[in-house]
């Protein structure tokens, strides 16, 4: 009988790790490419959009190799799925290209927008709705840091033709040519602009961060199908994604934290 395998990929802040995983779960294949991050001013923290896109599939791409120099056959692999670095975002425009490079989840330089928030009365309502503490670690006021500081961004906004993105949604943008935008609940969540008991976004929220006009990916459950790639040509047929999921959320899933408050697995 022939295997199936599905192929993992967790785009994290400094390196992107591929796995093949066979029908028992075991890890068959691997590999592994290092990301470069820029850290300069006060603060800030930044990556290549176009880089990171790159690193995924050159990562997948070494992961292949090895499966392919074990013997492994590529049209075994049925699915695939992604984890990614969770407030990390991107903003683009119509024609799928960045306004801006990726601003990583470890940036700073949004402090004076989260106090501005925080004296406006926001933070009991952003709680309520978000799950959230107004933190310069989510990805909403940064966005809004952008949205103030860099004409580019506040025009295409102001225009109704900015496309925000945390990693995974623009991972599967770009895999897809720009056929699929959409993200899951666990991505959405850390943003400041999703509802956790609508599970959508909150518009008034946007609203209230001048970000009305802003475009924002269809969320769905991180167990879904999402579309399907072919990994710019890595692949000779196309892989349906099945799944996006934040990584620590991934890790919490792995672990079998299936419910709050269960006791720590043996």
């Amino acid at each position: 009988m022939t295997n199936s395998y599905i192929l993992a990929i967790d785009q994290g802040t400094s390196s992107t790790k591929t796995l093949l995983f066979d029908e028992a779960g075991k890890v068959i294949a691997r590999a592994s490419e290092p990301l470069t991050t820029s850290y300069f001013g006060d603060g800030y923290v930044e990556q290549n959009p176009a880089e990171i896109v790159q690193n995924v599939l050159t990562s997948v791409e070494k992961c292949l190799k090895a499966f392919v120099g074990q013997g492994g056959d590529v049209q075994a692999i049925k699915a695939s799925g992604i984890s990614n670095q969770r407030e990390t975002f991107v903003i683009w425009d119509e024609s799928g290209e960045p306004l801006h490079n990726a601003v990583v989840w470890q940036c700073k330089r949004s402090i004076g927008v989260c106090e501005r928030l925080k004296a406006d009365g926001l933070e009991e309502t952003i709680q309520a709705k978000t799950g959230l503490f107004i933190d310069p670690y989510f990805s909403g006021s940064k966005l809004i840091w952008l949205y103030e500081n860099v004409e580019n961004v506040r025009q295409a906004i102001d225009a109704g033709k900015a496309y925000f993105g945390t990693v995974d949604t623009w991972l599967l943008y770009k895999l897809t040519n720009g056929q699929r935008y959409l993200t899951d609940y666990t991505n959405a969540s850390r943003t400041l602009f999703f509802n956790l008991i609508t599970l959508n976004w909150d518009h008034e929220l946007l609203h209230a961060f001048g970000l009305s006009k802003l475009n924002l990916p269809e969320p769905k459950p991180s167990s879904a199908y999402f579309g399907e790639s072919n990994f710019n040509g890595l692949f000779d047929h196309s892989l349906p994604v099945m799944s996006l999921i934040g990584d620590s959320h991934a890790a919490a899933f792995g672990r079998v934290v299936f419910h709050p408050a269960l006791p720590k697995p043996p």
